[in-house]
C-alpha cells in the first residue's frame, strides 16, 4: 500500500512544475529527504559541512555543490536540515545573499524558536519568503517519504513548500507565523519525553509485582493510561507493534535527541514564563541516561536505565 501510494505521489508531481532545490545538511535525515526530492525530479543540488556525508550523498545520486552559498545560487527553494540554531543561523547567512527575491528558504532543522525567529527576519529582510518546518518521524520516515512537517511561516510560503512536502512527508500542519513549526515540535516532543517515561515506570512495576508485561500492555492500551509511547512503541519486548525494544533499543529516535529537545522545550519556557515541572524533571532523567553513555540508545530504552537503579526515588 505505501508503494503503491508512493508511486501516485510521484504521479502527481510530474504535472506539477520541478523546482530547483538546494539542501544543506545531508545527514542521517537531510540525504534521505533530499533523494526523494531527486526521484520525484527536482533539480536537487546538495552541500554538507562533513566530507563524509557529501561523498554519501554524491554516491546515492545527489549533484553536490562546492559551498553552502554555490547550493544557493539560483535555487526557487532552499531546505536547511542541520543540528542546532547557531548553525541554522549561520547557514541562513550564508545562503541569503545567493538567493533571489522571491525563493523559498526552510528550514527542517529542530532549533530553538527564537533562531527559527531570527531566520524569519533575516529572509524577510532580503525579500525572501521562509518557513521554520521540524519534522517528526525519525530517520525511517525520512527514507520512506512519511515524515510530519509542523510549519510556520506567511500562507504565501506555505503554499509554495506544500508541494515539496507532499514528496518527502506524509502531512504538513500550518501551524501559525514563524517560529510556530519549532514551537509545536518542542511541544510535542515534550509531551513525548514525559508520557515515555511513565510508559517505562509503569511496566517497571508491572514487573516488579509479578503483572505480565502483555497483560499490562492488554489493559493500558485500551484503558485510560493509553498513549501512542505504549500503543505504537512499546518499551518493553514481545508486546505490541515492533519497536526498538524488540531490536535491542536501538534507536529509532537516540535518548540524545530526545534530551535536545526537551532542552529546547526548557529554554522556552524560561523564556516565555511557562510552567513546565514534568517537562524538567524530564529533561534531567535524560541527561543523565545521556551521562551515563545511553545517549545513542533509543530513547525508550529509558526503562533499562531506570531499572539499572541509577536513579533513586
Amino acid at each position: 500500500m505505501r508503494n503503491g501510494r508512493r508511486d501516485r505521489k510521484h504521479t502527481e508531481e510530474k504535472g506539477r512544475k520541478m523546482a530547483k532545490i538546494g539542501f544543506i545538511g545531508l545527514g542521517n535525515m537531510g540525504a534521505p529527504m533530499a533523494l526523494n526530492l531527486k526521484k520525484a525530479g527536482h533539480d536537487v543540488s546538495g552541500f554538507d559541512a562533513v566530507e563524509a556525508a557529501r561523498k554519501t550523498a554524491a554516491g546515492q545520486g545527489i549533484s553536490i555543490a562546492g559551498s553552502n552559498a554555490e547550493a544557493a545560487t539560483g535555487a526557487d527553494i532552499v531546505i536547511l536540515m542541520l543540528p542546532n540554531g547557531e548553525i541554522s543561523r549561520a547557514v541562513a547567512a550564508e545562503v541569503v545573499p545567493s538567493m533571489d527575491e522571491g525563493s523559498l528558504l526552510i528550514d527542517c532543522s529542530t532549533i530553538d524558536v527564537a533562531s527559527a525567529r531570527a531566520v524569519h527576519d533575516l529572509a524577510g529582510k532580503a525579500g525572501i519568503l521562509c518557513l521554520d518546518a521540524p519534522v517528526s518521524g525519525g530517520v525511517g520516515g525520512a527514507a520512506a517519504g512519511t515524515l510530519t512537517f509542523m510549519v510556520g511561516g506567511s500562507a504565501e510560503a506555505f503554499e509554495k513548500g506544500s508541494p515539496l512536502f507532499e514528496v518527502m512527508g506524509q502531512k504538513a500542519v500550518h501551524c501559525g507565523d514563524g517560529g510556530a513549526g519549532q514551537s509545536a515540535k518542542i511541544c510535542n516532543n515534550m509531551l513525548l519525553g514525559i508520557s515515555m517515561i511513565g510508559a517505562c515506570e509503569a511496566f517497571s512495576l508491572a514487573e516488579k509485582l509479578g503483572l505480565s508485561q502483555q497483560a499490562l500492555f492488554d489493559v493500558v492500551s485500551t484503558s485510560s493510561g493509553s498513549c501512542w509511547s505504549v500503543n505504537a512503541y512499546c518499551p518493553v519486548p514481545g508486546v505490541g507493534p515492533q519497536s526498538p525494544a524488540d531490536n535491542g533499543y536501538k534507536p529509532g529516535f537516540a535518548a540524545a535527541l530526545m534530551l535536545k529537545d526537551l532542552l529546547l522545550s526548557q529554554q522556552a519556557a524560561g523564556e516565555s514564563g511557562a510552567s513546565t515541572p514534568l517537562g524538567q524533571h524530564a529533561s534531567q532523567l535524560y541527561q543523565a541516561m545521556v551521562d551515563a553513555g545511553n545517549g545513542g540508545t533509543d530513547f525508550s530504552g529509558m526503562i533499562e536505565f531506570l531499572k539499572s537503579g541509577a536513579v533513586k526515588g
